[in-house]
């Protein structure tokens, strides 16, 4: 697993790259480590983008087991939520911020991702939304449907946050056909990507647009 820095005007957070996609334990590994020693003022904050093989991950909220065969790992995971894909095509977003320091509320924390999504959907003309009782970034695609484009799970230990967020930009949507995304199981309410929205662009752009729009929503 290839980690690379950013060199970033972002004062007081280390921006990390994966250059290469990711294995989940590993990521999941260096994540405890980089948290602890956040704690332990031994290390700064740290935002890490990260490109993973494709994999599901099973959140805190999902009660009993997935019944059907799956073809890709499916791993527990330690965040919020329920199930969710990554793969390919896919920013996920690992976020490493010392809310304490920062005087954030776990609720106005998860506010603030849907923020910064929000915001940087926009520099791509892009109408990224919230919905009331359910987490993450919307699209209204017409028609009735709404598109989830960013999913976000997240956990806190003792105020220092991990794990983080996934935008999808041109994924493989169909592996989302295979669980049921974030617990939602209404047809009018599907997952969506850059793709879709007839989007053309990059993972180098959309890093770029988080970077820039970091420090005006934290």
């Amino acid at each position: 697993m290839k980690i690379d820095r950013v060199q970033t005007k972002a004062l007081g957070v280390e921006w990390l790259r994966s250059s290469n996609v990711s294995d989940y334990p590993q990521a999941v590994k260096f994540m405890e480590d980089r948290i602890y020693h956040i704690r332990c003022k031994k290390a700064v904050e740290c935002v890490w983008l990260v490109e993973h093989t494709p994999l599901y991950t099973a959140g805190t909220s999902v009660k009993g087991e997935q019944t059907q065969r799956l073809s890709i790992p499916l791993y527990r995971s330690g965040r919020g939520g329920q199930y969710t894909y990554h793969g390919p095509g896919q920013r996920t977003v690992y976020v490493m911020l010392d809310l304490k320091k920062r005087n954030l509320g776990i609720r106005e924390y998860v506010r603030s991702l849907e923020q910064w999504v929000i915001t940087v959907l926009s520099l791509l003309n892009i109408k990224g939304e919230r919905r009331s009782g359910r987490v993450g970034v919307w699209v209204d695609m017409g028609g009735g449907t709404e598109g989830k484009i960013c999913a976000i799970g997240v956990r806190i230990r003792k105020w220092v946050s991990f794990h983080g967020l996934a935008i999808n930009i041109n994924p493989q949507l169909q592996y989302f056909n295979n669980i049921v995304p974030c617990g939602i199981r209404d047809k009018n309410l599907q997952v969506t990507s850059l793709e879709r929205l007839n989007i053309n662009t990059t993972l180098e752009t959309v890093d770029r647009y988080l970077i820039q729009t970091f420090s005006n929503i934290f």
